[in-house]
């Protein structure tokens, strides 16, 4: 591991950790403040594979997963008012997750890279991020999969209602899963000129 490493992993362990904890308060009905801060692990998986190649951002990416395990491991034993902070499913659900998701950013961004500028990092996050949530919010929360914890109740997320309080009915976990996507997608568009603001100065400078 070189130096210049050293910034990408403190900051997606930074992100990994300060999400894990804004994660915990609501943002209206449908998000919490954790789905603004979770997306820029994205940028940051983006600037190091663009700067320093796949292999740089896969360390990158590793250093965010043993993070967000510990992270898990510190929730499970901090008791909320309906139990533990992290269940087993949630943790499973975030690991499998974020590890999925961030090896497709990295594996996608290369074979595009050597398109224009705003390919690669576009397609790449737009393909993690849905994978992302599709994999967290099904594994956490999806009835068909309580045999994972089976004394976790997670009845409160299957409830019915219309899908973001407008659209069919669908379980209550799907409206936040539904949520939880349109900003990443949102954030995966204005991210795109940090990303190039970023990596600009940082290509600069390593050619200076």
């Amino acid at each position: 591991m070189t130096r210049s490493y050293l910034p990408g992993i403190l900051a997606m362990a930074a992100v990994v950790v300060a999400s894990n904890i804004l994660v915990q308060f609501l943002f209206g009905q449908w998000l919490t403040w954790g789905a603004f801060t979770y997306p820029i692990a994205f940028l940051i998986t983006d600037v190091m594979n663009r700067v320093y190649g796949a292999p740089a951002a896969r360390r990158v990416v590793l250093a965010g997963f043993v993070t967000g395990v510990i992270c898990s491991l510190i929730g499970t034993q901090i008791m909320g008012e309906f139990g533990p902070l992290v269940t087993l499913r949630i943790a499973i659900g975030s690991g499998i997750a974020f590890l999925v998701a961030q090896l497709s950013d990295v594996a996608i961004f290369s074979a595009l890279r050597s398109g224009k500028w705003w390919r690669a990092p576009l397609a790449s996050t737009l393909v993690g991020s849905t994978l992302d949530t599709a994999l967290f919010f099904t594994i956490a929360f999806s009835a068909s999969l309580i045999w994972i914890e089976p004394a976790n109740d997670v009845s409160w997320a299957t409830e019915v209602l219309p899908l973001l309080g407008v659209g069919p009915m669908v379980p209550l976990w799907v409206s936040l899963a539904v949520a939880d996507w349109m900003v990443k997608l949102s954030l995966a568009l204005i991210a795109l000129i940090p990303f190039r603001m970023i990596v600009q100065q940082l290509q600069g400078r390593a050619l200076a």
